[in-house]
């Protein structure tokens, strides 16, 4: 499979991600580069879907960057694991719900590696994990599509700071909390992002 994996150590600019990951589209577009898998973390920044309803921001204060991806307002920050793409779907049988099913089960199988139960909603996008009698967002994904080259990508929370999240409706969604793996499990996260390209990549053979 001829897809370039890119990992940034240092904290990435959202402004700095979407230009570079339009670039990619363009010239994957014109047969000039190979598709991208590309694994980061943001400086904190929350930013706003092309479904996102202004009631959505509790905080008034919240400079909030608007943004051409699918979804509605989250946040990202230090501590949370990034994974953007730039895939081709005309090699993929042009089809986004698919590409979905395998972001989901991507997300899923990666945290069972760590003993970590999460599951997919179709009602409310995004991956979810059973917290007693309550249910929290741990993955978030997001996915714009042009010239059927799907681009953007999605989320997990590590050890993120959840407080950030009470100045909005993370995701328009009010019945439901946010957490993070290092509420979930106590375990060794090392190499979580290695095993989540390995799933990804086997994933999007199948």
């Amino acid at each position: 499979m001829n897809i370039e994996i890119k990992k940034s150590k240092k904290p990435i600019k959202y402004e700095y991600a979407i230009k570079l990951m339009q670039e990619r589209l363009l010239n994957i577009d014109q047969k000039k580069s190979k598709d991208l898998i590309w694994i980061l973390e943001h400086e904190e920044i929350y930013t706003a879907g092309t479904s996102f309803k202004e009631s959505e921001l509790i905080d008034k204060s919240i400079d909030l960057f608007k943004t051409n991806r699918g979804g509605k307002i989250t946040y990202h920050g230090p501590g949370q694991l990034v994974c953007y793409f730039v895939l081709d779907l005309k090699k993929r049988g042009r089809n986004i719900r698919k590409l979905i099913s395998i972001i989901e089960k991507t997300i899923i199988d990666t945290l069972r590696f760590y003993e970590i139960e999460t599951f997919a909603d179709r009602k409310n996008i995004g991956i979810w994990f059973k917290d007693n009698s309550s249910i929290k967002k741990v993955g978030a994904i997001g996915i714009k599509v042009s010239k059927w080259i799907a681009y953007h990508g999605f989320s997990i929370n590590i050890k993120n700071d959840i407080e950030k999240y009470k100045g909005i409706i993370p995701c328009g969604i009010k019945d439901k909390g946010i957490t993070n793996l290092r509420k979930i499990s106590k375990k060794n996260l090392k190499d979580l992002d290695k095993k989540l390209i390995e799933n990804f990549l086997i994933n999007l053979k199948n």
